[in-house]
C-alpha cells in the first residue's frame, strides 16, 4: 500500500490538516513496525497502545490513529482521530481491497488451513506474484493488516480465515470478498463455543458470505456435514478420497522425501509433494484446483508442487543425529487431525520401528475426555512405543494400560521422561510422530535429537 494520508482520511470519512505524508502499510506493534507504516493503537485488557504512539513515530511510523475518547492526544504528532481504531483498521482494508485487481483466495477449515494456504501459494508462486497470510494473522485484526500489506501488483492473495465463534468467518469473508473459497474439513476445534460438529460446519460455511458472484467454492467432499450447505450452492466443487468427488486421489505412497499420488476426475495425473500424510495430500487437491483455475498446465503444477514449502511443524520431516526420523506435526491437534497422523504412522513403510508422542488436544469443551480416550482406537498394536504428555492425556494412558503391549509412558508436565525413553530406544530404523496442540510445545521433545 502506498497512499497519501489525505487518501487514508478519505477512506475513513474524516478530515485532516495533514499533508504530503505517505503511508506504506499499517502496524499494531512497535516491535514489528516498518518505516512508513500507519500505527494503529488498541486498548487491551493489560496494555493501551496509545501509550506507544510516540515510540511508533520515533521508530519510523508515518502517522498514527488516535481513538477519540482517549484523552490527551499529543498535538505535536501526526494523528488521525477516529471513533474506533479497530473499525478504522477494518475500513481501511475494505477500501484498499476495493482498489485492487488481485484475485483473493479465502481458506478455512478445522484443520489444514495453514498447510493448504502454503500449498496454494507454493503452486502459484513460480508463475505469479503471490502474497499470503503470515503466521496467525487470520482474524479480525490480522486479516485487515494482511490486506493492507498487499502490493498493488500482487496477482493472488491467499488468505487464511480463523474463527472461534459464529459470525467471525462471515465478517472476514465479507471483508476480503474472495474469488475462490476453500473449506478443508470439519473437525472438533472450538466445540465449546459452537456446540457440535454441525455448528462447526455452519460456521465454516460462512466463508461463502462474501464470495464474489463469479466465485467458486472448493470443499472437502468426504465430509457429510457440508453436503446440506452445498446442495443448492452455485459453483461448488468437491475434492477428497471418495471416488464420487470431482477431484479424487488414489495410490498415495510415502517416502523419506514426501508423498506421491494419483489424482483423477477434473484432471488425471500423478504428482509428488515434499510432505507426508494422506491428509496433506487431500489439502493438495485444493491447491491443484486453484492452479487449474489460474490456467496452469499439468506439468507446471507438477513442477511447483514438487518444491512446495510448508510452514514448520506440519508433518515436517526432521532427521535426527542418529539417523532416526522425526515427523514434527506439533503445531496443532484435534481428534480428526490426530487420527489422520496416527493413520499415517500405522501405514507407512518408511521405517519399521514406530513411535508416537502425543500431547493434549485443547479447546474441545465438555467432550474432551471422550475425545482423548477415543484416540485409543487409532493406536496401532504395531507401534513400539507411545509417549503421552499433558494432564488430559492421562485419560488415554488409562485406556492404553489395559491393552497396549508396547512401551507406554505418560508425563503430565515434564518432557524429560519422554526424551530419556526415546534416547534409550530409538535408532536409525526408528520413525517418531510428534503431535499435539500448540500450547503443549512438543517440539521440545525433538530438539535434543537434532542439536549439534
Amino acid at each position: 500500500m502506498k497512499k497519501k494520508i489525505e487518501q487514508v482520511a478519505k477512506w475513513l470519512g474524516i478530515k485532516t490538516n495533514l499533508k504530503d505524508i505517505e503511508v506504506t502499510g499499517a502496524s499494531i506493534n512497535t516491535r514489528t513496525l516498518n518505516p512508513g507504516d500507519l500505527f494503529v493503537p488498541f486498548r487491551g485488557e493489560k496494555v493501551n497502545g496509545h501509550q506507544y504512539v510516540r515510540q511508533a513515530i520515533e521508530a519510523g511510523a508515518s502517522a498514527s490513529l488516535w481513538q477519540r475518547d482517549e484523552p490527551n492526544p499529543p498535538s505535536d504528532l501526526p494523528l488521525l482521530i477516529v471513533d474506533d481504531c479497530k473499525i478504522a483498521l477494518q475500513e481501511m482494508a475494505r477500501a484498499y481491497r476495493d482498489e485492487l485487481s488481485t484475485t483473493f483466495i479465502g481458506i478455512t477449515g478445522s484443520n489444514g488451513k495453514t498447510s493448504t494456504k502454503d500449498l496454494v501459494a507454493s503452486v502459484l508462486k513460480p508463475y505469479f506474484k503471490v502474497q499470503k497470510t503470515q503466521g496467525n494473522f487470520n482474524n479480525e485484526l490480522g486479516m485487515p493488516l494482511t490486506i493492507l500489506s498487499l502490493d498493488t501488483d500482487t496477482k493472488f492473495a491467499v488468505l487464511e480465515m480463523g474463527m472461534s465463534e459464529f459470525g467471525e468467518i462471515q465478517f472476514l469473508s465479507e471483508l476480503a470478498r474472495p474469488d475462490y473459497a476453500i473449506i478443508t474439513n470439519i473437525g472438533e476445534a472450538h466445540m465449546e463455543n459452537l456446540g457440535s460438529r454441525e455448528g462447526i460446519a455452519q460456521a465454516k460455511f460462512e466463508i461463502t458470505a462474501g464470495l464474489e458472484t463469479h466465485g467458486k467454492l472448493f470443499y472437502d467432499g468426504d465430509e457429510p456435514l457440508l453436503r446440506p450447505h452445498v446442495k443448492n450452492f452455485f459453483q461448488a466443487v468437491s475434492f477428497g478420497f471418495d471416488e464420487e468427488n470431482e477431484l479424487t486421489v488414489t495410490d498415495i505412497k510415502a517416502t523419506e522425501n514426501g508423498s506421491s499420488f494419483m489424482v483423477s476426475g477434473i484432471i488425471d495425473a500423478a504428482f509428488t509433494i515434499p510432505v507426508l500424510g494422506d491428509h496433506q495430500v487431500k489439502n493438495t487437491l485444493a491447491a491443484i484446483l486453484i492452479a487449474l483455475e489460474a490456467g496452469l498446465s499439468e506439468e507446471e503444477i507438477r513442477k511447483s508442487l514438487k518444491d512446495a514449502a510448508l510452514t514448520d511443524m506440519r508433518m515436517q520431516i526432521i532427521p535426527a543425529k542418529n539417523g532416526a526420523t522425526f515427523i514434527n506435526d506439533a503445531y496443532n491437534a484435534a481428534p480428526s487431525s490426530v487420527k489422520a497422523a496416527l493413520n499415517f504412522i500405522r501405514e507407512t513403510t518408511m521405517k519399521e520401528d514406530k513411535w508416537v508422542v502425543l500431547g493434549d488436544m485443547l479447546e474441545l469443551g465438555d467432550q474432551e475426555r471422550e475425545y482423548h480416550e477415543g484416540l485409543g482406537k487409532s493406536i496401532s498394536s504395531e507401534l513400539t512405543g507411545v509417549c503421552l504428555y499433558g494432564p488430559r492425556m492421562k485419560w488415554l494412558h488409562e485406556k492404553l494400560e489395559l491393552s497396549f503391549k508396547g512401551k507406554l509412558l505418560w508425563t503430565e508436565s515434564d518432557y524429560e521422561p519422554i526424551i530419556t525413553l526415546l534416547e534409550e530406544n530409538i535408532s536409525a530404523d526408528s520413525i517418531i510422530l510428534v503431535k499435539g496442540s500448540r500450547g503443549m510445545a512438543l517440539e521440545h521433545v525433538i530438539e535434543p535429537f537434532t542439536e549439534q
